[in-house]
């Protein structure tokens, strides 16, 4: 029996720091502060990658592209997610759409939404329209209530390619 659709989950984390760049889903916003993380620490795109490889079962973005390889010390993480959406096909499989829920307390995001959609849609190659960008807060709790943090919980459809 071939599954023809295939859905993946992925989430990431990161805490801010002074002196980085804010990358989210490959577009840099405008803030004071940056995502702490080997690579460019990009939580949208690290979601997003784990999504891809778990709705295709290979594996996580930490076995794939582990932190302790300087290969991938600051790496753009849209680089990560073109060798994945390219692994992924290799499978059989193609994205056909993305929902994100980005949990930040700041900086706020509804003026990038539709920024970060076009990107995500155009790195994934599938229409704007199968794209969602959610923003939420965490009310003031925890690392990502007091804006040290950022997070993002992904999910994403996969479709069988068939090659007629």
């Amino acid at each position: 029996m071939t599954n023809i659709a295939r859905i993946g989950q992925g989430y990431d984390l990161h805490r801010l720091e002074s002196g980085r760049k804010l990358i989210l889903a490959g577009v840099e916003i405008e803030f004071e502060q940056g995502l702490s993380g080997h690579s460019d620490a990009d939580v949208v795109l690290h979601s997003v990658i784990d999504a891809l490889l778990g709705a295709a079962g290979l594996g996580d973005i930490g076995e794939l592209f582990p932190d302790t390889d300087p290969a991938y010390k600051d790496i753009a993480s849209t680089d990560l997610l073109e060798q994945v959406r390219q692994k992924v096909e290799q499978f059989g499989y193609k994205p056909v759409n993305v929902d994100l829920t980005v949990i930040a307390e700041k900086p706020k995001l509804q003026p990038y939404k539709s920024v970060l959609r076009r990107k995500l849609a155009e790195l994934l190659k599938i229409d704007f329209d199968a794209v969602s960008v959610k923003a939420k807060t965490n009310e003031g709790i925890g690392e990502l209530g007091t804006g040290r943090a950022i997070a993002c919980h992904a999910v994403v459809s996969l479709a069988e390619i068939i090659i007629t």
